[in-house]
């Protein structure tokens, strides 16, 4: 962690990183002070990991033991997935329809990993622990810093904040959801939810971006009522594909195809004539 190490600049070239918006150059950016970036980690890892009692809570009450809870908290550690996969359980749902669910929920962490490898370079001895931080939370933080060793204190100081205080609290919810007594009327379940819908909404820059989301929510939400528990999450990712079909088609346009060949059939006919 020693280098102050700037982040490369996108080249245009494939597998390019763009640490931001075109700007002044990488030595002419402001220092950002380490106590700054701990400060920022220190921030997103206490509220996001508060939510962990949400968790605990939830998973209690949608009958796993506390052993579960807190497995589930220690070897998944994401916390969307980890909702979706106790309430599609609680719901009624089959185990392997609601484990598929969550995992493709969570396989989103893969393309995060493939951003933040470059911008960390860790050693690769510590790669295979520092995947297991690679959520939304420390992706947050990671990508506007300035440097690389301002990259890898986020990282750092954001996901040790982060996975101490969730397993932490989903511990203590875990043992207080019988306390709490119905834990449905709570609503707890939607807390993670919403902290990474918080989260991603200003990641929505594009418009193609915008109305993929907005699909996928109305593919999930009307698909809801009528299949299993855990597989509208599955088909609402459906979305991406046909968002990006139709764009496709209205960049090139309805008659691109037939007016190029009726050129090429029209320049044959002048050939023959002449």
């Amino acid at each position: 962690m020693a280098e102050q190490t700037a982040l490369p600049e996108s080249t245009g070239t494939p597998g390019a990183i763009s640490a931001g918006p075109p700007g002044p150059a990488a030595e002419d950016r402001p220092h950002k002070p380490d106590a700054a970036v701990v400060r920022d980690a220190l921030g997103v890892g206490i509220a996001v990991g508060l939510s962990g009692f949400a968790f605990g809570v939830t998973s209690a009450g949608s009958g796993l033991s506390l052993l579960q809870t807190c497995v589930l908290s220690l070897l998944v550690f994401t916390g969307a997935s980890q909702f979706a996969l106790v309430g599609a359980l609680a719901a009624g749902g089959n185990p392997y329809t609601a484990a598929a669910g969550a995992f493709f929920l969570g396989i989103r962490n893969a393309f995060y990993g493939l951003r933040l490898s470059q911008l960390l370079a860790l050693p690769r001895a510590v790669r295979p622990f520092a995947a297991h931080w690679v959520i939304d939370e420390t992706t947050a933080v990671t990508l506007p810093q300035p440097t690389r060793r301002a990259a890898r204190i986020g990282f750092t100081v954001t996901g040790l904040t982060l996975y101490v205080l969730w397993n932490l609290t989903t511990l203590v919810g875990a043992l207080g959801a019988e306390a709490l007594g119905d834990t449905d009327a709570w609503g707890l379940d939607a807390a993670s939810p919403a902290v990474f819908l918080a989260l991603l909404a200003p990641m929505l820059r594009s418009t193609t971006e915008r109305v993929t989301a907005g699909l996928a929510v109305v593919l999930a939400l009307t698909l809801l009522p009528v299949l299993p528990a855990g597989v509208p999450v599955l088909l609402s990712a459906l979305a991406a594909p046909v968002v990006l079909f139709l764009m496709g088609r209205t960049k090139r346009g309805p008659g691109d195809g037939k007016g190029s060949n009726g050129t090429v059939t029209q320049r044959k006919k002048g050939e023959r004539h002449s």
